[in-house]
């Protein structure tokens, strides 16, 4: 099968597009970024990209099962287990963006401006106030679970509580109930106008608590597994994602005139830890 197998013809597809089917968090799609890089891939290579948005668990549970070419995900240990289990190759790092601790005006918990988001939990527990959980087995679900290892505290009902949903429903409903969440700071900024929620912990985008960088992995399924997947059209994608063009249009990607995302694909420095699980050696 060619890969330009059809031309954008005065912005219409034309019969026989190829389509490369990714799988994502909701971060990149919620904000607006994904439909910026799958416009400027598909006018490039004449096919089109159908995104699958769900959180970092169900990604890569799809891919797993051979139902997409290739995921973009947010978390690592998530990601090295995929690799492990010879589910996806060719490994690049993308991009990264952080984690903010948000809550209500009125910050019950008095954790506005404390630099330790594990401090900021502690509080939270201690005041027992509200805290909405995506509970999806997403990578700002398994940040938030490690954040509160960190802290030292088993979270717990009635104020703990899980959403179940993506990034963009679960910060509408900590707002209608006046409850703190953990988001990535894209989303809660392409939001932020609807919600009565402030940042009350910064990450290490605004010189914040560098555990809650965000970074963001790109991996094609294997080929050897499932043969009938578009592994050619992934790793163009792959390779588009991480060129000097994919990347420019990561660095300048903005919303409401904030910036978003770094990107981090390109490095005149080897950085070979990226193409496989980081305890490779065991």
């Amino acid at each position: 099968m060619a890969l330009l197998a059809t031309v954008l013809v005065a912005g219409v597809w034309a019969w026989g597009v190829e389509e490369l089917v990714m799988s994502t968090g909701t971060s990149v799609y919620d904000t607006g970024l994904i439909d910026q890089l799958n416009a400027a891939f598909g006018e490039r290579f004449g096919v089109r990209v159908k995104v699958i948005a769900v959180g970092t668990g169900a990604a890569l549970r799809l891919a797993q099962e051979g139902n997409v070419d290739l995921v973009l995900v947010h978390a690592r240990e998530a990601e090295d287990e995929f690799l492990w289990g010879g589910w996806g190759i060719n490994r690049r790092d993308v991009m990264y963006n952080d984690f903010v601790l948000v809550g209500p005006p009125d910050d019950p918990a008095g954790i506005a401006g404390l630099e330790s988001a594990a401090e900021a939990l502690r509080h939270i527990a201690a005041a027992q106030a509200r805290f909405l959980s995506r509970g999806d087995e997403s990578g700002t679900h398994r940040r938030e679970l490690a954040l509160w290892e960190a802290a030292g505290v088993t979270p717990s009902a009635p104020w703990y509580m899980e959403s179940g949903k993506g990034m963009g429903d679960t910060l509408v409903q900590a707002s209608l109930m006046g409850a703190y969440t953990l988001t990535d700071r894209g989303t809660f900024i392409a939001l932020r106008d609807r919600l009565e929620l402030q940042v009350l912990v910064e990450g290490p985008l605004n010189g914040g608590d560098p555990l809650l960088m965000n970074p963001y992995g790109v991996i094609a399924v294997n080929p050897a597994l499932y043969p009938d997947r578009n592994y050619v059209l992934a790793m163009a994608y792959i390779g588009f994602l991480t060129s000097p063009e994919g990347q420019r249009i990561i660095d300048e990607f903005q919303v409401n005139g904030e910036r978003l995302f770094v990107p981090m694909a390109l490095s005149r420095e080897p950085r070979f830890e990226q193409y496989v699980p980081q305890d490779w050696r065991r």
